[in-house]
C-alpha cells in the first residue's frame, strides 16, 4: 500500500497539471475504445439522458480489488452501476495502465477479470493511455462524473473510506449521483483521488 500512495504522489507532480475541473467538457468524446466484449465505445455513445460516469480502474490495484487492510473499492461498482442506470446515467470503467499490458493489464486479463467480477458495465482498454492523458487521471480508481453536454461535475475520490482519521463515512460519488437525479448542487464537486498510480509507458528520451 505505501507504494501506492508513492505513486500517487508522482502523478500529482507530472500529471496534475493536465487535470480536468468541473465545468470542463470532456476531451476526445468519439476516441473509439475497445470493450471487453469485442465491440467498441465512445464517450458521446455511452453518455446517457442525465450524464455519464467514467471509472478509470484496473485488474490488480489494492484499492480496486482490495487487500488485507482495505476492501477495494471495485467491490461498490454494482450498486454504483445500478445506481446510475436508475437513474439514467452512463457507467464505463477505463483501463489505461500501458506499462502493464504484458502483464496483470492485457486484454486478455481484463476480458477474464470482468467475467469473474461478473461486470455489467462496460470495461474498455485505453491504448496508450489516450483517454488517461486527455483527463490528467492519476490514480485506480479515478472518477469523473459529466452532466448530459458531457460537462463535468464531479470529480475525484468514491468515497473517503481511505482515510484512516474520518469522522464519519462521506459517499461522495453516490452523494454526487443523487444531487444530480434532484438537480441539486453537487458538495462537494472536487475531491482528492486516491490509489495506484496509472502505469504509462515513459516516452523516450530523444539526443
Amino acid at each position: 500500500m505505501k507504494h501506492c500512495f508513492f505513486f500517487i504522489l508522482l502523478f500529482s507532480l507530472f500529471y496534475g497539471s493536465a487535470q480536468l475541473s468541473v465545468k470542463d467538457k470532456a476531451p476526445l468524446q468519439n476516441l473509439a475504445l475497445k470493450n471487453v466484449d469485442e465491440t467498441t465505445l465512445t464517450l458521446s455513445q455511452a453518455v446517457k439522458k442525465n450524464g455519464l460516469m467514467v471509472v478509470f480502474s484496473c485488474n490488480s490495484c489494492p484499492f480496486v480489488v482490495g487487500s488485507d487492510d482495505f476492501p477495494g473499492w471495485e467491490k461498490q461498482y454494482d450498486s454504483l452501476y445500478n445506481a446510475a442506470q436508475t437513474y439514467e446515467i452512463g457507467f464505463i470503467l477505463v483501463n489505461s495502465n500501458e506499462g502493464k499490458r504484458n502483464q496483470a493489464d492485457s486484454f486478455e486479463e481484463m476480458k477474464k477479470h470482468a467475467q469473474e467480477q461478473g461486470y455489467a458495465m462496460p470495461y474498455l482498454l485505453d491504448t496508450e493511455s489516450k483517454l488517461a492523458d486527455a483527463f490528467g487521471a492519476r490514480t485506480t480508481p479515478h472518477v469523473y462524473f459529466f452532466d448530459e453536454n458531457l460537462t463535468l461535475i464531479y470529480t475525484g475520490s468514491i468515497d473517503n473510506s481511505w482515510d484512516k482519521s474520518r469522522k464519519q463515512e462521506e459517499p461522495y460519488l453516490f452523494n454526487a449521483l443523487r444531487a444530480k437525479a434532484n438537480q441539486k448542487k453537487i458538495k462537494p464537486h472536487t475531491t482528492e483521488p486516491k490509489g495506484c498510480g496509472i502505469k504509462r509507458v515513459k516516452a523516450p528520451i530523444k539526443n
